[in-house]
């Protein structure tokens, strides 16, 4: 039996790099064996992926030498940074330059940087549309991501660029699922407009990163979108009267709103959603729910995933 290639995984205790690790090790004909990275080998979650089959090392991306370590001998690699432990682009930008360098000089053969827009392309810092937030960026969480992608390409680093969607599981987590008014009825309160938004299981986005593992060097270079389905709010909202079984009402409010809600990231998240509503077919068009499904025939629509977590979603 040949021997398996390791893919080296970050973020291995979080929802995109558990997504990734489980899909591996979940599939028991699977080429790739899973190295997963935490700063904490003792969390649950990471004995659990020891337990499915996962080597699990201690490494930190913010520490160059670590991460160098922790990609020794392997085939690939899947480099994720999580913004909302510090809400700082510039720790981004740094961690995502010391990847693509401890990548180069692994020699991977494959490496996935989940990235997303620098939306700065389209919204210029002179662009009054939307505010400037921490004096140049538009949407902190987005641009670094987008403007750390030359790190790799300049670096030689074979990669494919993975953009994932709106996780539906931000409705549990994230406190953004249905809301009671005054009146009593529930509200999904979105800064959409009429625009569809990309959507997706967080599940999912580790589950179509193995598909681009499986396909290999095709899709190296390439940027790949991944969605679970298109839906405008009133869609959204529809479905989740459906699935909760009491009617749910699209509430449409302005971005400047949704801004002005106070919890923090609120104008981060405000700048994100105007521009999934303003650039709606530059955002959707990369987001390819049929070659999603290509790569995860297990792909959930968001009826299914409503339909195994609606009991999940806080309604106070």
């Amino acid at each position: 039996m040949a021997e398996k290639k390791v893919i080296t995984v970050f973020g291995a205790t979080g929802a995109q790099g558990g997504g990734v690790a489980r899909a591996i090790l979940n599939d028991r004909d699977s080429n790739f064996a899973v190295r997963a990275v935490t700063r904490n080998p003792d969390l649950d979650k990471a004995r659990e992926l020891a337990r499915l089959g996962a080597d699990v090392v201690t490494a930190d991306i913010d520490d160059k030498e670590s991460m160098r370590r922790a990609l020794e001998g392997a085939y690939g690699a899947y480099f994720v940074t999580f913004f909302w432990a510090h809400f700082s682009p510039e720790k981004e930008l740094a961690e995502a330059q010391s990847m693509a360098g401890a990548a180069k000089e692994a020699g991977l053969t494959h490496v996935i940087w989940s990235t997303l827009e620098d939306t700065r392309k389209w919204v210029p810092l002179d662009d009054n549309r939307m505010p400037t937030l921490q004096g140049k960026y538009k949407v902190p969480h987005f641009d670094a991501k987008g403007e750390a992608d030359h790190f790799f390409t300049d670096m030689g680093v074979p990669t494919t660029f993975l953009r994932a969607s709106f996780y539906w599981d931000n409705f549990i987590y994230f406190g953004m699922g249905p809301k009671k008014g005054p009146d009593g009825k529930l509200y999904l309160t979105l800064p959409m407009g009429d625009k569809k938004m990309a959507g997706i299981a967080s599940e999912d986005i580790g589950k179509c990163a193995y598909g681009i593992l499986k396909k290999g060097e095709e899709l190296i270079g390439k940027t790949v979108g991944v969605a679970g389905e298109q839906l405008t709010g009133q869609e959204m909202a529809e479905k989740f009267s459906k699935a909760l079984g009491q009617e749910v009402l699209y509430n449409s409010i302005s971005p400047e709103t949704f801004r002005s809600f106070g919890f923090p990231g609120a104008d981060d998240l405000g700048n994100m959603f105007q521009f999934y509503r303003d650039f709606d077919e530059v955002c959707n068009s990369v987001r390819d729910v049929t070659f999603s499904k290509e790569l995860n025939p297990e792909l959930k629509s968001f009826d299914e995933w409503l339909s195994e977590n609606a009991k999940r979603i806080p309604l106070e």
